[in-house]
């Protein structure tokens, strides 16, 4: 499928103008207003203000089932170090994963199937804040996105370069893993660094807490199931010679099984409260599971696929990737809609992992994934005849 060269041209024109002007977790204020006006230069008629920044807009074709195609908006806290001549603009703030080209690509996608009357049906351009750390996507669904927007089926999309540049990747079930939070608080009584015995030194249980926490998996879970155990901070004492009262533990958890999370939450506690009980401090535990595992149903993994090959050729479509520990909150769509998530690869093209300072979404992948989400219309809605 060949893209036409103006909407070629205008991917990259967004794209570049969304890079040199990120902003992070619903922030997107000045990223929504772009949007919006390039969506009404369409002859849509975006619907803004979604989860705050969000919005969305529906280009409907007579009567047939609708489909939502899901981009990201945000940006990380990263300080850019690509060089290009559209960097970031924003001090601290840049498009290190890609969300700028995803925005991009969807824009193209709804230029282009503008111009198509070949399908019959609706198709929402989603367009969701806050995909890093803050969860847009489990806001935008609880404040009732499905029932003002109903859609049948949803999918979105991902640059990945950890796969080879020109393939698309999608497996029916899982994808993407669940993130939960951690903190353990551990609560001792403070005293002089001289004479601990006057005190509970809080750091002796969270030491071992540490190595307890990345012991678990190996120990409460099936070898047969996934489970990742992260201490991603510690936090304690002001001062060089006195014991604090208390230490901070965070980190993060992450699987595929909602059975395997209950049992990761239930042994993180257990294991608080026994060790800092051994060392007669105590232990306050907060637990958040903040993403869902992202697992893509069946039917229509097997139609994204087949979408893919008609793009990519039959050969660049993998069905059996090992999915990814990270997470996405376009689970929470998933959760409540069939759909598919799939990876469009990038690697191969001596460029910088994702959330890298260094990161810069490749122009080139533009036309295969608008050429991806336009190929997954016409075959989710088949036009009449």
């Amino acid at each position: 499928m060949v893209i036409p060269q103006d909407i070629h041209e205008a991917m990259i024109g967004w794209r570049h103008h969304l890079h040199a002007h990120p902003e992070i977790a619903f922030q997107e204020h000045a990223t929504a207003a772009y949007l919006a006006e390039a969506l009404r230069a369409m002859g849509l008629e975006p619907v803004c203000g979604l989860a705050g920044t969000g919005l969305v807009a529906s280009l409907s074709r007579g009567h047939g089932p609708t489909i939502g195609l899901r981009a990201d908006m945000d940006a990380l806290p990263v300080t850019e170090a690509t060089g290009v001549a559209y960097a970031s603009t924003c001090p601290g703030v840049m498009h290190a994963c890609g969300h700028d080209g995803h925005m991009a690509t969807l824009l193209g996608a709804a230029l282009g199937l503008t111009r198509q009357p070949d399908f019959q049906g609706t198709v929402r351009f989603i367009f969701q804040p806050a995909e890093e750390n803050e969860v847009g996507g489990r806001r935008m669904v609880e404040e009732g996105f499905f029932d003002r927007f109903p859609c049948d089926t949803v999918y979105g999309m991902h640059n990945w370069p950890g796969e080879r540049n020109g393939s698309i990747a999608v497996n029916p079930g899982p994808m993407m893993a669940s993130m939960d939070l951690f903190e353990v608080r551990m609560v001792g009584r403070g005293c002089h660094a001289a004479i601990p015995e006057s005190g509970t030194d809080p750091f002796l249980p969270a030491a071992q807490l540490v190595l307890g926490l990345l012991s678990l998996p190996a120990r409460r879970i099936s070898p047969l199931d996934s489970a990742v155990v992260s201490v991603t901070q510690v936090h304690g004492g002001e001062t060089w010679n006195v014991i604090p009262d208390q230490v901070l533990v965070r980190g993060c958890v992450r699987s595929f099984d909602p059975a395997v999370q209950d049992t990761m939450e239930a042994a993180i506690r257990q294991l608080s409260a026994a060790t800092a009980a051994a060392y007669g401090a105590t232990a306050e535990v907060f637990y958040d599971r903040r993403y869902l595992p992202t697992i893509n149903t069946a039917a229509e993994a097997g139609l994204a696929a087949r979408a893919a090959a008609t793009v990519v050729g039959a050969a660049n479509v993998l069905t059996g990737v090992r999915p990814s520990m990270a997470s996405e909150d376009f689970s929470y769509f998933l959760r409540e809609r069939p759909g598919a998530y799939v990876w469009l690869g990038t690697a191969g093209t001596g460029g910088a992992p994702l959330h890298n300072a260094g990161f810069d979404y490749l122009d080139a992948a533009l036309d295969t994934g608008c050429a991806y989400w336009t190929a997954l219309v016409k075959l989710a809605l088949p036009a009449e005849g």
